[in-house]
């Protein structure tokens, strides 16, 4: 990870908070898929938190997978770079996260995306666990025929189901009276006196 001095006080404490977060399992499942989906070539890497984000860290795995996701010919990531300089590195992580963010088609939301420095610096290791499980939700979701792996390992998103409805069906909305409204359905003024005139008592 980044050489940075020892967190203290308030600092030290979010930090552990957001180390918290970070689930083993979760991890083991995401290292499973990558693998899956991109092939042998990529590799394996050991049991852990800093080993998955060294794994991650130069962005070619997750370039490679971004590109496996699109057919042939329509890979978002021309050309996959592998170099050990520190600027190059951090250059192909922002380019990952350059081609979700205008990839709105495919459906990952901004919110749904990590910083470069969260796995740069393996600041937030959680949030970018997130970002990959959200991409592997979404890939499942999308039956494509691109997805790799088994369909247990994500949960599936669900799908938008518009609804059509013509013209003389939403006029006929327009008359009905909501519950919401309240509802004059068995109301009576028998026995009611008018306004203004005492309570009759035999």
């Amino acid at each position: 990870m980044a050489n940075r001095g020892p967190a203290y006080g308030l600092s030290r404490e979010v930090q552990q908070k957001i180390d918290r977060q970070y689930d083993p399992d979760l991890e083991q499942i995401l290292t499973q898929w990558i693998g899956a989906q991109c092939g042998p070539d990529i590799g394996q890497p050991q049991p852990g938190k800093e080993n998955f984000q060294k794994w991650l860290k130069d962005g070619t795995v997750l370039c490679k997978l971004i590109n496996s996701l699109y057919p042939k010919g329509q890979s978002p990531v021309a050309k996959i770079q592998v170099s050990t300089m520190a600027f190059k590195q951090m250059e192909q992580i922002s380019q990952f996260l350059q081609f979700l963010q205008a990839a709105e088609h495919y459906g990952i939301l901004a919110a749904d995306i990590f910083q470069t420095v969260d796995l740069w610096e393996g600041k937030n290791m959680a949030c970018v666990q997130r970002t990959l499980m959200n991409l592997g939700g979404l890939a499942f979701s999308k039956e494509d025929g691109l997805f790799a792996g088994d369909p247990s390992w994500f949960p599936k998103k669900s799908q938008e189901n518009r609804r059509a409805f013509s013209d003389d069906k939403l006029k006929e909305g327009q008359s009905v009276i909501g519950l919401q409204m309240g509802t004059n359905r068995g109301a009576s003024q028998k026995g009611m006196t008018g306004y203004g005139m005492p309570r009759q008592i035999l």
